[in-house]
This record gives C-alpha cells, structure tokens and sequence, in this order.
C-alpha cells in the first residue's frame, strides 16, 4: 500500500502568498479556427524520478503517460460503472467458459499507415508469452493459447474458466506486428522514436520537464478527437510547487490531494476551476475473526452501527469521501450488481444507542462503571493498529476509538510503521485495524481477494489477502460461481449473494471510500466527467478525451 501525500493546507498557503499569486493566470488562446481546442495542460507524465523516453507499453514503471494515449486495448471500461465498450474489437463472445473470441474492428490503422488486424492481437498477447518480463499484469497466468483466426477474429483459450480475467484481457494494449517483430530485445526496447500506435495521439515533443502528444487526423475516430494538442508537465518541484501550478489555472487537468480544495483551487476561480472525487477502494475495520469477542456474529453485527462514518470523511477525509456501503460494493457506481431489497444501497448509519442496546442483547452488556463485559465477565479491551505516518488513518482510527469507548470498550491505538503494520496485517497479528479492499471491476477479485479461504492462511503465517482469516463454505461456492461465469445475469447473482453475506455475517465492516482525485478546468474544454455526469472514472483517458470538446460548443 502507498503512503498517502499528505500536505498541510499552511504550507501550501505559505507558497500562494511567496508567489504573489492572486488568481487564475493561465493565458493563451483557447479555440483554433477550425474548432477546436488549441492544447490542455496536464499534469505529471510518469516515468519515475529521472524520466526518459519510453513508449514502451509492457514496461509500466518507466514508460510516460503518452502510452494510454498511443496505443489501444480491445475494449475499454468505463471503470465508474464497470462496463465494457467495444474499441479495437467490436464484439466478443464466450463459446465456452474456457474460449473467448473477439471481434476484431475493421477500418484501423497504424500511425504509420499500415493497416491493423487479428494478426497484431495475438502477436502482442505472445509477445508477452515470450517474454515474462514483459507481462506485468500476468494475463499469461490465466491463458493458454492466443491465435488469430483471420484477419478480424481473435479466439483465447484459457486454462480454466477465464471470465474473472475477462477484464486484464480485454485491457492489454496492443502494438504492431510490423514493427515489434523485428526488435532484437522487446524487454529492453524503449519505442522512444516515432512510436508506432492506433491510439488519439502521436508524440510530438519530449524533454525531461514536458511532454506533448498531438493529435493523430488518421486516427479511426477521429471525429471524436476535439484537441489538438496535450502537454503533460514534470512534477519536479514536488507537491507544493504542483498544486501552486493547479491554483493558477495553470493546468487543465491533474489529480492530486488538496487540502480544502474549495478555497485553494474552485474560490480561485469558480467559474472554470472543478473537481470531482469519486469513490475507489473501500476502507474497513478489520477484526480479527479468530480471537473473541470478533468471532461472534452477534457481536459484528451489533458494531455496523457504532462507527460514525459521516465524522471520518468530515474530520479525517476533509469531506472529499463518502461513507461506505456494508455490501463492498461501490456504491453509487456498482448499484446495478446490488440486490433491490438492500436499503440505501447497504449504507448504514450511525446509531450507538442501538449498537449499545444490541451489544447488551447479545451477551456484551455494561457494568457499574460503566465498562463493556466480555462472556467470562470481565471488561473488554483490545488494540486498534493504524500506520502512524498516515495522518488521515490516524484521524479516523481516533474517532473509531471514541466510537468504541462510548460504548465502554477499552481500546488501546498502537502506530507502529507502515511496514510493520503490513506484516502483522498479514500473520493476523492484531485485534483490530483498517484494511483495504474492492475498487476495482474486476468483481471476483473484489470478493476474493478479501474473503477467500484460499487467500487465507493460519495465524502466524502470511495470509495472501484475506487478513480477517474469514472462512465460509458458501462464500466460496459464491466466489467459484463467480469465477467461471461468463453470463452476466450469473455475474450479479453471485454478487448479489456476496452482498449479502456482507450485511448478514459482516466479516467485516466498511465504512468510506479512498477518493479518486480529479481536478478540471473548463475554461478551454468541457465534456469532463463529473458527480452529475460520471461517464467515466478518473484514469479512464481513452473515454475522457473522446468526450471533450471546445468550450461554449453545443
């Protein structure tokens, strides 16, 4: 897990008042004369501290940020409802849970002019297969064979039912036959000349502070394309000096943190300047499920209610984050997977007189001084763990804690490193801590990952993902249905049963969501996704760019 950036909202207001900064400075032309958006400015472009040229897509931690836009997958999800739309294929059907064929778009050509085919598909996928160093999200984990069967079919073979890898497939971008097939050593190769591609854009200029894509008039929507240029800037001067750049209107798009991003960016200019921060992965206290009094349903259950979710994302998530739905799902993204019988979408409230008067009922109740009983008669205690460097965490695990000593347990918080949190997280070496899980589209993993027993492992040893130590036959028979489903009627049942063990046996229990940051200006282009338009989510740039048009456009 990263460290979160954490930078205090003085330090920033220190640097506004150094640099004399009174409002938006950005200038510039805004619209060509053809219609369309001359350039946005974006922010950083990736490539690590020192970065260089490389378009290379197989080699995430080096390559910049122009690959998304260079290169192109077989299908891109709008990651904010999870649902796939047809891109370099057209269609795909599952023959058998174990055969995926795709429909391979026609009309599609390369950069260079060269027309594209089923025979760059199953190139690229056994690009990877021939080189492992190259497959960094292991799509050759779940696949056994990649041919194309002519020029616009595609068919995957699985080595067991692959409907929980449909995602990671359907994402690999593909590069040309023509040209990597004669590239001597593809595990090294940077593409930093004239990157070949099918994407929006081509590279136009790099230098180690700035990077400008431009528009590709070839491209095969390309009347979708509204811009003629993106510049993607060097973060060198770390995040002060970036969100000092973002308050000036000196960039049309970026995501980062920003403490009070109302009064440092939207009141700088409130006509132009927006944000949106839709939930991502879920944060969950976790209980050690195999220590009392966590072991008890009754007691879970009694708990959903004590934490006051709404003060966590007011006091230690600067209000920027929802309270989170008991279901794991994210909500009100992946309502659609949710059961119609769930009220408010599985969020619960804050109610400590019920918590109390349901702890008392199911065996936990108070003494003369006002302590909570364990069933051996004696006051419960027990230690809340949280990184000490996370600042947010450790605003949220204070409040979790008086949550909790209002109802008359003791709890001792312990801040140990982010490291040692993480491993004693993993041996089950704790009582009770945040965890993280789900996020993603990717709905076997969400459940899995989290509440498989097979992700699980005994105390003392490191358990893959699965830190509460949660076992239930019939969450795994859930989570294997799920697996191999390639209906999607079949999909949202499993999950609609997953929410529900979720509510009912509460392995464990949610309470917000990490935020995704995304900061916009719409003085040169809308079209933007947003809380009142989520399109898509942050990130997803294929269909971000393919909805941005000219300001004051119809």
């Amino acid at each position: 897990m990263k460290k979160p950036l954490r930078i205090t909202a003085l330090a920033l207001a220190v640097a506004l008042a150094a640099a004399g900064c009174t409002g938006t400075e950005q200038q510039g032309s805004t619209t060509t004369a053809d219609g369309m958006v001359d350039y946005l400015d974006y922010g950083g472009f990736g490539g690590g501290s020192n970065p260089q040229a490389n378009y290379n897509p197989y080699l995430p931690a080096t390559a910049l940020g122009a690959v998304g836009y260079l290169f192109e997958p077989l299908m891109v999800f709008d990651k904010y409802h999870c649902e796939p739309k047809p891109w370099l294929a057209t269609a795909y059907t599952w023959k058998d849970p174990k055969t995926l064929v795709f429909t391979i778009r026609e009309g599609v050509k390369w950069t260079d002019g060269k027309p594209f085919g089923a025979d760059d598909v199953a190139f690229s996928f056994n690009l990877l297969k021939q080189h492992q160093a190259l497959d960094s999200t292991g799509v050759w984990r779940y696949l056994s064979a990649v041919v194309a069967d002519d020029p616009r079919t595609v068919t995957m073979t699985f080595t067991e039912p692959g409907a929980s890898a449909f995602l990671l497939v359907s994402e690999l971008q593909i590069v040309p036959k023509h040209i990597w097939s004669t590239v001597s050593d593809p595990v090294t190769f940077t593409n930093a000349t004239d990157p070949v591609g099918t994407g929006s854009f081509t590279v136009k200029a790099f230098n180690p502070q700035q990077l400008t894509i431009a528009r590709n008039p070839n491209y095969w929507q390309a009347d979708k394309i509204k811009v003629n240029e993106i510049r993607f800037h060097n973060g060198d001067g770390g995040g002060q000096i970036d969100q000092l750049k973002l308050s000036r209107g000196e960039y049309d798009h970026n995501g980062m943190f920003v403490p009070d991003i109302k009064k440092a960016y939207v009141d700088r200019d409130p006509e132009f300047n927006h944000y949106w921060y839709p939930p991502g992965g879920t944060i969950s206290v976790y209980l050690n499920l195999t220590r009392a009094p966590f072991d008890d349903l009754a007691f879970r259950r009694a708990l959903t209610t004590a934490f006051d979710r709404q003060e966590i994302s007011d006091k230690a998530q600067f209000g920027y984050v929802k309270p989170a739905s008991q279901t794991g799902l994210i909500v009100p993204g992946q309502a659609g997977w949710l059961p119609p019988d769930i009220p408010n979408q599985g969020v619960l409230g804050y109610d400590p007189a019920k918590a109390d008067a349901d702890l008392t009922a199911a065996g936990y109740p108070k003494n003369a001084e006002g302590k909570r009983l364990g069933k051996d008669g004696k006051p419960i205690t027990f230690t809340f763990k949280v990184p000490g460097s996370w600042t947010d965490w450790v605003q949220a695990a204070r409040i979790v804690t008086e949550n909790l000593t209002e109802l008359g347990f003791t709890v001792q918080t312990q801040t140990p490193t982010p490291e040692s949190y993480e491993n004693d997280r993993a041996i089950g070496s704790y009582d009770a801590l945040f965890g993280v899980h789900g996020g993603s589209c990717n709905m076997f993993t969400n459940f899995q990952a989290p509440l498989a027993s097979d992700q699980s492992a005994p105390i003392g040893k490191k358990a893959a993902n699965n830190f509460v130590r949660w076992t239930d036959p019939r969450t795994d028979q859930l989570i294997q249905a799920l697996k191999v489903a390639t209906d999607e009627n079949a999909q949202k049942a499993a999950v609609a049963d997953l929410s529900r063990i979720m509510m009912d046996q509460v392995p464990m229990i949610p309470l917000w969501y990490g935020a995704k940051w995304f900061q916009y200006r719409t003085k040169k282009a809308v079209g933007w996704p947003s809380e009142e338009n989520p399109y898509a989510n942050p990130g997803d740039n294929l269909l971000i760019i393919t909805n941005l048009r000219p300001a004051g456009s119809s």
